[in-house]
C-alpha cells in the first residue's frame, strides 16, 4: 500500500521526537520471531490470574442481566503501564459493567503470548502495547484483532549510571538494556540511537552502543552488578533502577507532541467483537469509568494498583517506586492513533520492518458510543479505522 502520511501534529515536532516512539511499535517482523522467545516488558509466558475466583464472586453479586456471552476472557500485564486493567479488575469496575457475564482475567508477561492467546481463541480482549499489536495485525493480514480503546500514555524512561553517563553523548559506547529484541522500548531506543548518528545492528544489538536485551525482572540486578550502564524501560522498572542509584537521562514523553504517545491500548478479537459487541461495550465502559476514577483519585488508584500487583506477584511496590512511576503516566481513553501510525513509520525508517498495511486496525465505534453516553467527545483513529 502507499506510504501513510504523517499526521499534522507529528510533523510539527522534531524528527527525533516522533521517530523514537514510532519505531517502538514497528518491529513487527522482528517481533514475531524474536518476541516469541522474549518477554514484552516482562518475562515471556502467561499465567492465570489468581483473582479469578474473586472475580467469580463479584460476578455472582453483580446486578443486571447477562449479556450475549456467558464469560469474557480479559488479559493484561502486571505492569503499572496497565494500571487501567489492574485497577478496573481490583475494584470490580469491569465486572459491575458486565452484570451477569463472568469476567475471567489472565495475566501475561509477553506481548506475543497475549497475541497468540487471542489468535487461538483463548482470550477475547486484552490490554497490550503497540508493537505486538501491529505485529499481530499485520501477521494475520488484518484479520486477527482491532484496537478498540486507549489506556495509557508515557511511562518510559532512559535511566543511566550517573558515574558513567552524564550527557546524551556519553551513552555512546555503553551497554543499555531494553526489555527484548523488537519490543516497543527496544525499537524506540534503536531509533533514538540512530538519530544520534550511531550505528547499531538491530538484531545483534552490537555497534556504537551495545543494546542488551534483558528481562525487566532481571534488569535491576543487572544494573546493580554493573552488567549494564543504563536501560530504556517502562515503569515500574525505570523507577526501580532509580531506587538503585540510577538517574533519569531522558523521559520519552519529551520526544512526542504534547508529551503523549501510546504505551497501552485495548484490543479485541475480531470474531468476539462481531459476535458480542455488547460485551465489548461493557468492557469499554468499565475502562472509561476506571480511567475517570484513576484520574480523580490518584492516591487511591495507586493503592488499588499496588494491591493487585501484590496479589499477582506476592510483593507490592514501595511507595517511592510507585510514586516515581505514576508521575510519568497518563491514563486516557484516547488510543492516540496518530502516534501508533508514527511508530510504525519510524520502524520502517529504521529498517526494522517493511511498510505495514494498518488500514482497519482501529474500530472505535463502540468506544465513541460509550464516550457519547458519558458526555465525552469522540476520539480519532487517524484514518486507520474500519471503513
Amino acid at each position: 500500500m502507499p506510504a501513510i502520511p504523517a499526521s499534522p501534529a507529528l510533523t510539527r515536532t522534531t524528527r527525533s521526537a516522533v521517530r523514537r516512539g514510532l519505531a517502538s511499535a514497528a518491529a513487527l517482523p522482528l517481533l514475531l520471531g524474536a518476541l516469541a522467545s522474549c518477554g514484552y516488558g516482562s518475562q515471556a509466558g502467561s499465567s492465570t490470574n489468581a483473582g479469578d475466583s474473586a472475580n467469580a464472586g463479584k460476578k455472582a453479586a453483580a446486578e443486571g442481566p447477562k449479556l450475549s456471552a456467558d464469560t469474557v476472557r480479559l488479559g493484561y500485564f502486571p505492569n503499572l503501564t496497565h494500571a487501567t486493567a489492574l485497577v478496573g479488575d481490583q475494584e470490580g469496575i469491569f465486572q459491575k459493567e458486565l452484570g451477569g457475564t463472568t469476567l475471567k482475567t489472565t495475566t501475561f508477561n509477553a506481548g506475543p503470548s497475549e497475541i497468540e492467546a487471542l489468535n487461538a481463541g483463548s482470550l477475547d480482549i486484552g490490554f497490550i502495547g503497540p508493537s505486538p499489536t501491529i505485529n499481530g495485525f499485520t501477521k494475520s493480514q488484518g484479520t486477527s484483532l482491532r484496537i478498540v480503546g486507549g489506556s495509557a500514555s508515557g511511562g518510559v524512561k532512559l535511566v543511566v549510571n550517573p558515574a558513567k553517563i552524564k550527557t546524551t553523548a556519553d551513552v555512546k559506547g555503553k551497554r543499555i538494556a531494553t526489555p527484548q529484541l523488537g519490543n516497543t522500548q527496544d525499537v524506540a531506543f534503536l531509533n533514538w540511537a540512530s538519530e544520534q548518528g550511531w550505528k547499531v545492528d538491530p538484531q545483534s544489538g552490537k555497534g556504537d552502543v551495545s543494546v542488551v536485551r534483558t528481562d525487566n525482572k532481571v534488569t535491576p540486578n543487572a544494573y546493580s552488578t554493573g552488567a549494564i550502564d543504563g536501560a530504556w524501560v517502562p515503569e515500574p522498572t525505570a523507577s526501580k533502577l532509580v531506587s538503585e542509584g540510577a538517574k533519569v537521562l531522558l523521559d520519552e514523553r519529551d520526544l512526542w507532541p504534547d508529551k503523549q504517545f501510546v504505551i497501552t491500548h485495548v484490543i479485541v478479537s475480531q470474531k468476539f467483537l462481531k459476535e458480542h459487541p455488547d460485551v465489548v461495550e461493557a468492557v469499554l465502559r468499565g475502562s472509561v469509568k476506571t480511567n475517570a476514577w484513576i484520574n480523580a483519585n490518584p492516591e487511591k488508584a495507586k493503592t488499588s494498583a499496588n494491591a493487585k500487583l501484590k496479589q499477582l506477584s506476592g510483593k507490592p511496590l514501595s511507595g517511592e517506586i510507585i510514586d516515581g512511576a505514576w508521575s510519568s503516566l497518563r491514563f486516557t481513553d484516547d488510543p492516540l492513533a496518530a502516534t501508533l501510525r508514527a511508530q510504525a513509520d519510524h520502524a520502517v525508517q529504521a529498517g526494522l520492518l517493511q511498510k505495514p498495511d494498518l488500514d482497519g486496525i482501529y474500530d472505535l465505534k463502540p468506544l465513541d458510543k460509550v464516550l457519547k453516553a458519558a458526555g465525552a467527545p469522540a476520539v480519532s483513529d487517524a484514518g486507520l479505522g474500519v471503513k
